[in-house]
């Protein structure tokens, strides 16, 4: 999900004549390309609303995390690429709620907006509640994961892939069955 670092290691890799480096980092981001570009052909819109395919695309994600999941037990790279994949299709699920751009797989931009909206509140600015706990929200939840994630992996190794695998699966599920009774209902 680091598409920054990954993209700087590609450089690297190009500029110091590591091929192979620069090889598996760009492969790396263009995966995590290739599921943003999933994510819009089967979300159809950037903005969240109800009715969307994000059952689907969630099932998608779920698959690929499964996928990686057996990909790691076989020592191949192509665990990366599918769990990048799976990075970028999440992290395109959602572009834009309320106004606020949203990303869940990076930090960059969220600790940069709570900082500024901070900034903001301390001159006497306006201050955009609603945003920053939204993004505040994403942060605690990305550093618990992270937490869990370790912790997990630590204990279980890449059986821990099956967790996130499992929870979006089942996001999936429940918004599958949401959305269908919304469409009988109305």
């Amino acid at each position: 999900s680091h598409v920054t670092g990954s993209v700087s290691l590609f450089a690297e890799g190009v500029a110091t004549g590591n091929l192979s480096r620069a090889g598996q980092t760009g492969l790396i981001v263009l995966f995590f390309f290739l599921g943003a570009v999933l994510s819009g052909f089967v979300i159809r819109h950037e903005s969240l609303k109800i009715g969307r395919r994000y059952g689907a695309a969630l099932a998608i994600e779920s698959g690929l995390l499964f996928l990686a999941t057996y990909l790691f037990y076989q020592h191949s790279f192509a665990g990366e690429l599918a769990a990048s994949m799976a990075c970028g299709l999440q992290n395109a699920l959602v572009a834009t709620y309320s106004g606020s751009a949203i990303r869940t797989t990076h930090l960059t931009g969220i600790v940069s907006d709570l900082g500024a909206e901070i900034g903001y509140a301390l001159r006497g600015s306006r201050f955009n509640k609603k945003q920053f706990q939204l993004q505040l929200g994403i942060f605690l939840g990305f550093l618990s994961g992270g937490v869990v994630g370790a912790w997990l992996f630590a204990a279980i190794a890449y059986s821990a892939f099956l967790v996130p695998a499992t929870l979006v699966l089942l996001a999936s599920g429940v918004y599958s069955l949401m959305h269908n009774r919304q469409i009988k209902i109305v």
